[in-house]
């Protein structure tokens, strides 16, 4: 097998599981709440503190891959998440499940960034669609599988066996990393880290995106508009910075930009389906996690059918309109998940889902490729950076917007029956909420597409 065969292998299993990581937990997160007697809130933020670490640190792990390089970043993050999906099992409380999850993020967030950016280093720009395309499939192979494997596992052996089953297949990435991959890909070799820029936008999302998901309370929204402050420092520093943890000059190019937030905006606007599909079928219509689970199938399912598709004809006609017909049909299905109630048929909700895996699968590879192809190739591991960057911070800002919305509709309590009825509301107006986000993603993938010709 060649080389870029390989590292296409290695990256497409590392999106699998970084996707895995994320989505089958979500599954099973009932069963994980009510054995540590976690409330709506915490259960939310299980998700939440996982998603935020990888937000905060997907920006400096950029900058940190491209200097010790990226082979190596690989093998140090795939060697700690593996140690600590072990650690996560013997967990005793709600706590110290939290805490394995803030660092399980923080290994995520650097082979999330370097994956990447060893296939975009590996493939000539004429093959990089095709090759974005099978990775970003295992995401959604990851999306499709996460839901029936963690369901499937958790009914039969607990949800601890859904924590440790891909730590004999990182296991096995390892092997072949270290024995197959000779390339290590240093491109900021001499380059100086940038601590105060990677400090001030550390700290000003970890204030603004905690702040958010409490803005019902008065302390919510000091840390949030304190946070935004910190932001504004860290742009400031960026500006004068001769080698910044992130170049925020990159924004200047239409296409770049255009394509950063079309993605945030589609994150922010679709993550939270999931858990609100997921806590439909397991609180609202009573079913299992295994049974929930297959269900869920549907949507990615769909994704994974389209986004080799979407990569290869990404590469042959203009991928932003490609993205805009996506989020069109992602506009669809969130406005029909808004009717969500306990009468609503399966047969509805599969057809919705199915409509939400369609959009999506044809949104997010042209949308990457786009971002990864608007920057000179040394700045690859920046726009990985970038592409992580707007998932990951769009992921927990979404969970964050559901969060709010409990806060505000339902209070802070366990989902039992007798609050069912407050669910239900919550995830509606959710979903109505989304729908605005997923109109504004559809509009800025046009904006960029006039902008000159991309790297």
């Amino acid at each position: 097998m060649k080389s870029e065969n390989i590292i296409l292998l290695i990256c497409t299993v590392l999106s699998f599981f970084a996707v895995f990581a994320v989505n089958a937990v979500m599954v099973v997160i009932p069963s994980i709440a009510a054995e540590f007697h976690m409330s709506n809130i915490v259960q939310n933020w299980a998700i939440i503190i996982f998603l935020l670490v990888v937000a905060v640190l997907s920006v400096p792990a950029g900058q940190i891959s491209g200097k010790y390089g990226l082979k190596k970043v690989t093998i140090i993050s795939v060697v700690l998440f593996i140690i600590i999906s072990i650690a996560n099992v013997l967990v005793t409380n709600s706590e110290q499940f939290l805490i394995c999850r803030l660092i399980l993020g923080i290994s995520l967030a650097f082979f999330n960034v370097t994956s990447m950016a060893m296939v975009v280093s590996a493939f000539p720009p004429q093959e990089r669609g095709k090759a974005l395309g099978i990775v970003i499939t295992g995401v959604y192979i990851g999306l499709s599988l996460s839901p029936v494997l963690g369901g499937v596992l958790n009914y039969h052996l607990g949800w601890r066996s859904v924590v440790l089953f891909g730590v004999p297949f990182l296991l096995a990435t390892l092997v072949l990393i270290l024995t197959k991959v000779d390339e290590e890909w240093i491109t900021f070799e001499n380059v100086p880290l940038d601590i105060k820029g990677s400090v001030s936008y550390g700290i000003g999302m970890v204030l603004f995106m905690y702040g958010f998901t409490i803005l019902n309370e008065t302390l919510g929204v000091v840390l949030a508009v304190l946070g935004i402050m910190f932001l504004i420092v860290f742009g400031w520093i960026e500006l004068r910075q001769a080698h910044p943890v992130f170049d925020i000059r990159f924004f200047k190019n239409r296409k770049f930009f255009s394509a950063n937030f079309a993605s945030l905006c589609a994150y922010l606007a679709t993550f939270a389906v999931t858990t609100i599909l997921n806590y439909h079928l397991q609180y609202i219509k009573g079913l299992d996690s295994q049974t929930a689970g297959i269900i869920l199938l549907a949507a990615p399912l769909c994704q994974v059918v389209l986004a080799p598709i979407a990569g290869r004809l990404s590469d042959r006609y203009v991928p932003q309109i490609l993205a805009a017909i996506g989020m069109g049909l992602g506009t669809v299905s969130l406005c029909l998940f808004a009717f969500l109630n306990e009468a609503t048929s399966m047969e509805f909700l599969i057809v919705s889902m199915i409509i939400y895996g369609i959009g999506f699968g044809l949104f997010s590879p042209p949308n990457t490729n786009v971002i990864m192809s608007s920057v000179p190739p040394k700045d690859t591991s920046v726009a990985s950076a970038s592409v992580a960057t707007m998932r990951t911070v769009g992921q927990a800002l979404s969970l964050g917007i559901l969060t709010l919305v409990f806060a505000f509709v339902m209070g802070d309590v366990p989902i039992v029956e007798q609050y069912y009825p407050l669910l239900i509301s919550s995830c509606q107006i959710t979903c109505l909420i989304c729908v605005v986000l997923c109109v504004a993603s559809v509009f800025a993938s046009f904006v960029g597409i006039k902008s000159k010709k991309s790297v």
